[in-house]
């Protein structure tokens, strides 16, 4: 979207009278006209603005490649997905990993693993390891915010493939740039945090692997997964650096690292929004705006 003082003065008179964000959802319904769909364009408009809820799962159905960039074929597209969605249950059925009472979170684990081939032995009851929980903690948030469950599935597979594949390299990264910004924000709560042994111990897989389901309501988190979803893992880090600002009092009268942990783990959830709001602000000012023009 390309600045003007013409659409500056219009969003700040449409935001100062309460209706934030009109100029933004009508750019991006411009830019759903596009056929074929300006992928790089609607990731910079992810990236800058909020999607609107109405529009949320078209987009990153598209951005994850659920859906094609050519408009005129995501009919056709939605339905092979579906048939294949159909597909993998009813091989499940028949192979007896999955039956009418199993939970969808651990329908769409099973059909994963068929589809990347690791599919354990119907007679194996291994423990469910670190990766599948990740899985599922992804998937239980997914499934509170998309109603359809062959949509969910797909954008369940989806998120995670382009997450490793994209990010995989940078997420054991991810706690040492916490560090630096924290650093630059708040260091006596990394003092204090290094004293007291809680800095090894912080929640990363939570915030990190999970991208924070199961920490944040999925109010809050869809937000945050709209800048994942368009190309940026720091968002993350900003994230879990508002977490430790905006309780920064609490932490610091903790002593015990494991008080610290049981903590941030459970954090209360009437206040995310408004962190969130502020660990894009903080993301914004360290990364700064893509440029590209929407």
């Amino acid at each position: 979207m390309a600045d003007d003082p013409q659409r500056n003065f219009r969003s700040a008179y449409y935001e100062k009278v309460g209706f934030r964000g009109v100029e933004e959802k009508k750019s991006l319904e411009i830019l759903l006209k596009d056929n074929p769909l300006d992928l790089e364009k609607l990731s910079t408009f992810s990236q800058r603005f909020p999607l609107p809820s109405m529009y949320r799962i078209h987009v990153w159905k598209v951005l994850l490649g659920v859906l094609p960039p050519h408009s005129d074929s995501h009919s056709l597209v939605g339905g092979y997905r579906k048939e294949q969605y159909q597909d993998i249950v009813e091989s499940l059925e028949v192979m007896r990993y999955i039956n009418p009472c199993t939970p969808f979170t651990h329908i769409y684990l099973c059909m994963f693993q068929l589809e990347s081939q690791v599919l354990p032995r119907c007679s194996e009851t291994l423990p469910p390891n670190d990766e599948n929980e990740d899985f599922l903690a992804i998937a239980r948030a997914m499934e509170e915010i998309v109603d359809d469950p062959v949509d969910c599935y797909w954008l369940i597979k989806c998120f995670i493939n382009q997450f490793h594949n994209k990010f995989g390299d940078s997420l054991p990264h991810l706690p040492k740039s916490l560090e630096h910004y924290l650093s630059q924000e708040e260091p006596r709560l990394l003092n204090h945090l290094r004293s007291i042994g809680a800095l090894p111990q912080l929640p990363y897989s939570l915030w990190f692997k999970r991208c924070f389901a199961g920490c944040l309501p999925e109010s809050s988190l869809q937000r945050v997964w709209d800048k994942v979803i368009s190309g940026s893992c720091k968002i993350l880090v900003f994230v879990a650096l508002e977490i430790l600002l905006s309780y920064k009092i609490m932490l610091i009268g903790n002593t015990r690292p494991e008080g610290v942990v049981k903590f941030l783990c459970n954090i209360p959830q009437e206040n995310t929004d408004a962190i969130v709001s502020k660990a894009i602000d903080l993301w914004q000012k360290y990364c700064g705006n893509p440029n590209h023009a929407v």
